[in-house]
């Protein structure tokens, strides 16, 4: 084991996880793992970078080349973050996708690592990013946080509260609207309210949906709890 290149994957992925830590907490949708792999990937590619005198990269026989191999990690990565966008969507206030863009960021990262010769650091990054894919995801879901939902509520003519008694009917079940969108029908016939709601894990979601289920005039609802 190389413990010059052990040690700042390690400090790397404890830096990103105790950012990861924070978002996770406030209900962001790039959290606990998705950060890790953001700091491991950025740390094993400047480690390549710094230690370019053991890559396994050879002149042709009777020429002299002077060339910088970084640019062929430039262009990988900057490749691999179009096909990363293409995992990444968006479903209402909802964000999906972005730990699989990151974990294929860190294996874009790990195969160039691999492609110049550095075996100890590819081994160590493959290692770490199983780590943070498979052993941590049990600790990600015990982390405690803040949980996000999408509620949409469809109003009767005439029939959709204020916002404030909106706020409140959620505050009875311990969440708190942060955005409330309106759609209102042109014939006036139905109103809308989007909302993204959140609240301290484990949500209620049981006694929000028997509130919302005995409200007059509520013609039809959805809750969509987030996933990360």
């Amino acid at each position: 084991m190389n413990w010059d290149l052990a040690w700042p994957v390690a400090a790397a992925m404890t830096a990103g996880g105790l950012i990861g830590i924070e978002r996770t907490y406030h209900g962001h949708p790039a959290g606990f793992r998705t950060h890790i792999l953001v700091c491991l990937t950025s740390c094993l590619l400047m480690l390549a970078a710094m230690h370019q005198s053991t890559w396994a990269f050879t002149a042709l026989p009777g020429q002299t080349v002077v060339i910088d191999p970084t640019r062929m990690s430039h262009g990988l990565l900057t490749g691999i973050g179009f096909l990363c966008a293409g995992v990444i969507f968006r479903e209402g206030f909802s964000v999906h996708g972005l730990t699989t863009a990151a974990s294929l960021w860190v294996t874009s990262a790990i195969g160039v690592l691999f492609g110049v010769g550095m075996l100890d650091l590819a081994l160590i990054g493959s290692g770490a990013t199983l780590a943070v894919l498979a052993v941590l995801r049990l600790l990600d879901a015990k982390l405690p946080h803040i949980g996000v939902m999408d509620v949409t509520l469809r109003w009767k003519r005439g029939a959709a509260p204020a916002e404030k008694a909106l706020r409140d009917m959620l505050k009875g079940s311990g969440m708190k609207a942060v955005r409330i969108g309106h759609m209102i029908c042109q014939s006036g016939a139905q109103h809308e309210h989007h909302m993204k709601v959140k609240g301290q894990m484990p949500m209620d979601i049981d006694g929000l949906v028997s509130r919302l289920s005995a409200q007059k005039g509520l013609a039809e609802f959805s809750v969509m709890p987030r996933d990360e």
